[in-house]
């Protein structure tokens, strides 16, 4: 197999948004994985677990989506501030949690956590339970610098300063638990909730740096999500536009036809289903893309000089990640294990979200800590890396690079391949998705190079996972770099595996 690499074939800068993360009050994804309160015995900084918030603080993820999720139309965000031992206790039964909640962990610890470690807050409202009023308080409480009732509150509760919160999604899956919504009566209350948001603006012509998101189809349903994307628009082209920035695509790697695969226990049938499963997501987010920009040319012409025209609309995937079976039954909530099978599937997905940087803007894995595609798991005071979390670590070097048009897989090996360059330095990601098989590359670059690193993720055996027992059990690690200068280098790549390789163009 020959790879051929040139840094002149461009297909668009990469935005570093889609290496984003989900938390959602989900077993203990929050509770337990990321907040144990500052009395808790586990070491924490204020109520952060000091484990999690540091391996948080080395992925530096780019945006992190909270409260939800489903959970976040039963959420009122008044639940979650000012004196902890003052907010009421609620009954979560998102997904099978089915257990009380404290609110210890509300809007002022949630960005406050963005801040310490360096990701850009995605809030979604509660437009199921909620209200106008309750959505535009909360992003006064926010976001507002002036003077107001609701700024003096932030203060009061710690943080003078506004959090200057951009991204705002309005509804979450409300073809589904936000609602079992048509498109018509989703675009109905999208109107009146975006047409709603405050601006933060001082003047009538200045832009907005709010950013609204509207919920966009349940893309496991292939019929069902061009429908939606369809009705959609043809509904929001009807007269004025209201405020829509982001269309919020979710996509699931459902692996639930075999009760017998579990994440840790399958066959070569399951490891393959798994695998070609999330590489359904690339002719979605194809499909998805074009009849959004379909959809944009139809909007009509405004009559009067100042009225606004809709001409884009970003394309983003809130939730993606794999789903095992056994999930559903498991307590913690939705709690699953990481082999290779499952980094192999986000490294494919990452690439596959980086090959269409052109068309998508931004995507969360879900979800970060404790809940299916896990970068981080905890039980009590031990805390263990996945697999998952060192492949958004090898891939770190993609964020704001421009990807580089290469082809997806060799049809001879079976690899699959993905490069960027940034400032003169190539990377180039090969992902050995075959079981048991190993098998050698070549990398042909348009000119030499020097090849500066080869790091790589394996494991003995595929079903092996990352425990308090052994926390290394699947680990990334740095291969020797081929001593010679030159346009050609080639690699042994083990079965199951991800190599990401960079190189200086000379």
């Amino acid at each position: 197999m020959t790879v051929f690499i040139d840094p002149a074939q461009r297909i668009g800068t990469i935005s570093p948004k889609l290496h984003g993360q989900f938390i959602e009050y989900l077993g203990t994804c929050i509770n337990e994985g990321i907040w144990v309160g500052e009395d808790s015995p586990i070491p924490n900084t204020k109520g952060y677990r000091n484990d999690v918030l540091d391996a948080l603080k080395q992925l530096k993820p780019p945006v992190l989506r909270w409260p939800g999720g489903c959970y976040a139309d039963m959420y009122h965000w008044r639940d979650g501030i000012g004196p902890r031992e003052e907010r009421p206790v609620t009954f979560n039964e998102n997904f099978g949690t089915f257990e009380r909640e404290d609110n210890q962990f509300g809007t002022d610890e949630f960005l406050q956590l963005c801040e310490m470690i360096g990701a850009e807050p995605w809030i979604n409202i509660n437009m199921l339970s909620g209200t106008i009023q309750e959505m535009k308080d909360w992003m006064e409480y926010c976001n507002r610098a002036e003077d107001t009732t609701l700024s003096r509150l932030r203060a009061a509760n710690g943080h003078s300063e506004p959090y200057n919160v951009k991204y705002w999604g309005i509804g979450n899956e409300v073809w589904s638990g936000g609602g079992t919504m048509t498109p018509q009566t989703y675009m109905d209350e999208y109107r009146r909730f975006a047409s709603a948001m405050p601006k933060f603006t001082q003047s009538v012509f200045e832009t907005s740096p709010m950013y609204a998101i509207a919920s966009g189809p349940d893309s496991n349903k292939p019929r069902e999500s061009v429908k939606w994307t369809e009705d959609v628009f043809t509904a929001l082209s009807e007269y004025r536009q209201p405020p829509i920035h982001g269309y919020d695509m979710h996509f699931y790697n459902w692996n639930v036809s075999d009760p017998a695969d579990t994440p840790t226990e399958f066959t070569r049938e399951g490891w393959n289903r798994v695998i070609s499963g999330c590489l359904e997501l690339e002719d979605l987010i194809v499909e998805q893309a074009a009849l959004v920009d379909s959809s944009i040319q139809r909007v009509p012409e405004p009559e009067g000089p100042l009225d606004s025209k809709l001409t884009h609309v970003d394309l983003v995937l809130g939730e993606w990640g794999n789903w095992h079976y056994s999930a559903f039954s498991a307590q913690p909530a939705l709690k699953q294990q990481v082999t290779m099978r499952d980094a192999i599937t986000t490294a494919l997905t990452l690439d596959l979200l980086q090959r269409h940087c052109d068309v998508l803007t931004m995507a969360c894995n879900a979800q970060t800590v404790n809940v299916l595609n896990s970068l981080i798991l905890t039980e009590g005071e031990d805390m263990v890396i996945t697999p998952n979390y060192d492949v958004f670590m090898m891939y770190q070097a993609h964020r704001g690079a421009r990807a580089l048009s290469i082809p997806r897989q060799d049809k001879e090996t079976g690899v699959y391949t993905f490069a960027s360059e940034k400032d003169g330095v190539i990377t180039v990601d090969l992902v050995n998705a075959s079981m048991d098989a190993a098998t050698d590359v070549e990398l042909l670059f348009a000119s030499p190079v020097d090849v500066v690193s080869v790091r790589r993720l394996e494991a003995d055996d595929p079903h092996s996972c990352n425990t308090p027992e052994s926390p290394d059990a699947v680990r990334s690690y740095q291969v020797d770099a081929p001593a010679e200068t030159g346009a050609s280098h080639t690699l042994s790549l083990p079965a199951a595996s991800v190599t990401v390789l960079t190189a200086r163009v000379l």
